[in-house]
Parts: C-alpha cells; structure tokens; sequence
C-alpha cells in the first residue's frame, strides 16, 4: 500500500520536512500544480518518481496569475480528491500553503520576466499572467530547494518562462519538460475542459488535429505564414474563435520567417463557448 503523503501548510511544517530529505542520498523533484489534479499532472509525477528519492507536489491556486475577469473564483478545489489521487501515486509530501503564507501582509516584491515571456504569445491577452506564474514559482523553489522541477509541455510558454527564470536567478535546479498528456481522440488534458459543453467537447480534438496538419504542412515546404493563416481560419470554421496561431522558435519562441530558422513550436490559443483552450507540438 503507498505511504501516506505528509501535508505542510506552514514554511516551519515544510523546512522541517525537506531539511530531513536533504540527509538522505537522492535527489527531490517538486511538481507545481493548482490542484483539479487530472492524468496529465498524475503522469508528471509518475516522471518524477523516476528522477528522484523525493517527491514534492504543490497545491496553491495562485491569485497573482488572473486578472479580474478571469475565473480564480471558480477554479475548482478539490484538495481531497487530489490528496487521495497523490496518497496512490505515493507521493512523499504535499506543500499547500495558503494564500496569507505565499503573501502574507506586506508583500511587496515581484517577479518581471522577460524573453519567452514577452513575445506576443500568451503573454498578448494574459498580460499579467506570466509575472504572476514566475513570482509563485520563484518562491516555490526557493521554498522547496528541489533538484528539479517536473512541468507539462502542453503550457509551452509557461515552460521556455520558468526555464529562463531559474536560468537567470541561478536557482540551481533542473527543470524538466514532460510531453503533453492527450485524451485518445488528441485533446490535451487540461483543468479546465470540465468546462466544455457535450457539443463543445465533441470539436475540441480539432485543435490538436489541425496542429498536427499544420506540422505535416511545414514538413513538406509550405510557408509559415500560410501555414498558421489557414489552420486559423480551419479552427475559426470548426466554431472556435482564435487568439493565435503561430510558428516560432521552440526554445525562444521568438517569431521566424522560415524552418530554416528553426527548430519550430507551434502553438495556439483559441476559445470555444467559454472555454479556452491551448496546445502545442514541436514540427
């Protein structure tokens, strides 16, 4: 039967357990997550568990990354359901802090990167997102001290933005991609599909299908520009409205002309109803 994961809710519960980690010989991997916890974010950990003695996985809805209109309100919570979920994973310990303990009284410094964060992707209707994500993550490691850091491929951007970070702030950890975790019909596992209708959810695999015909395009010679413009009116077709959908750089994410810049990420942002979703592959 796995062992049951300690909980810490205060940076004493958790300096107290990781400092005894830190005798042992092994390496800690923490996973960061919002808890919803699904496949995707079981997957991570799974990964984890081959990389590393010990396993940390966070739970903190961060209210930093959304803006007003979005829904922090009601992203779900489900701490019992995603500790029951981790306890069968065999996770070691879960760190879910409250908010007054990640911002107590006072706080008043922030994270504002730059680079993968700053290139018109997500970062061009989210504008407060990525501050918010690189702030929460920075305390996170510098509050856990993992030798790595476990995240998803599906929030590309996301990735390139907490590698750069760690890069930057020599945070001297590793922090580690795992590739996206897809229902069988291709969409991406996500939080936030429970919130797709019956009829929304039967378009949704769209969105990976045409990245994947946007790839195969590429692959045979077509221009970039031509490539992503008719994926977009294809999506726009299938009933989804597009933010973007771009070609660029996969480890910059800076805009290209041609494959010869390469090597390419493709990424898209697009709505359907209420929902919006997001992916990503390499090409």
């Amino acid at each position: 039967m796995p062992r049951q994961p300690i909980v810490a809710r205060t940076l004493a519960e958790l300096d107290r357990v990781t400092a005894c980690y830190r005798t042992e010989v092994g390496r800690i991997a923490l996973v960061t997550t919002m808890g919803a916890l699904h496949a995707g974010h079981l997957a991570l950990v799974r990964f984890a568990q081959t990389k590393a003695r010990r396993v940390i996985v966070s739970i903190f809805v961060n209210p930093t990354q959304f803006a007003p209109h979005e829904d922090f309100g009601s992203y779900p919570r489900t701490f019992e359901t995603d500790f029951a979920a981790l306890r069968a994973t065999g996770v070691d310990l879960v760190w879910a802090p409250k908010a007054e303990v990640m911002y107590p009284p006072g706080f008043a410094t922030r994270v504002a990167p730059e680079g993968p964060a700053v290139v018109g992707l997500e970062d061009k209707f989210r504008p407060h997102f990525f501050g918010g994500v690189a702030t929460v993550v920075a305390k996170l490691f510098t509050q856990v001290r993992p030798h790595m850091a476990i995240f998803g491929e599906k929030d590309y951007q996301q990735l390139k933005v907490v590698t750069r970070m760690a890069a930057d702030l020599d945070l001297r950890l590793d922090v580690i991609g795992v590739p996206t975790v897809r229902e069988p019909d291709g969409l991406a596992l996500s939080s936030r599909n429970v919130y797709l209708s019956a009829e929304e959810r039967a378009r949704a695999p769209a969105l990976h299908r045409v990245l994947r015909e946007c790839a195969a395009r590429i692959v045979e010679g077509k221009p970039l520009a031509a490539v992503t413009t008719d994926g977009a009116a294809e999506l726009e077709r299938t009933g989804f409205v597009v933010d973007y959908l771009a070609a660029r750089h996969a480890e910059t994410l800076a805009p290209i002309d041609s494959a010869a810049d390469g090597p390419i990420r493709l990424l898209v942002a697009a709505r359907l109803g209420k929902t919006r979703l997001i992916d990503n592959i390499g090409v």
